[in-house]
């Protein structure tokens, strides 16, 4: 999927985020905005302003509420638009913002494989 970031290895250091997220922007026609967060929650790179923070975190609180294991992955769809968000093992995630009927598993797959080039998740 990154096969076009100009060296082809796993994105690091600061711009790491914003270019996974420019990345993203650009094969995702389903894509409104985009937004990473680090393991502790604290935004590195969104596509738009937003209250990134404290949506990821209420959606990551919600989703948790049921019994079982901690969430890895959330999907939320409204009649405006959808919300999907992706954590790796280490905290950090991948959260975005669709128009309505986006195609759940190509976001998921999209989405892993962007943590995946930031390091933040197994391949």
């Amino acid at each position: 999927m990154f096969q076009q970031m100009a060296d082809g290895h796993v994105a690091t250091g600061e711009a790491a985020p914003a270019r996974v997220l420019e990345c993203l922007r650009e094969m995702g026609t389903d894509l409104r905005e985009c937004a990473v967060l680090g393991p502790d929650g604290s935004l590195l790179a969104a596509s738009a302003e937003a209250e990134w923070e404290a949506r990821v975190g209420e959606l990551w609180e919600a989703a948790g509420e049921g019994a079982g294991a901690e969430p890895r992955q959330v999907h939320v769809a409204t009649d405006e638009g959808e919300v999907f968000a992706v954590r790796a093992a280490d905290g950090t995630t991948l959260a975005a913002v669709t128009p309505r009927f986006a195609l759940e598993s190509l976001m998921f797959c999209d989405l892993r494989a962007a943590l995946r080039e930031l390091g933040g998740e197994e391949a």
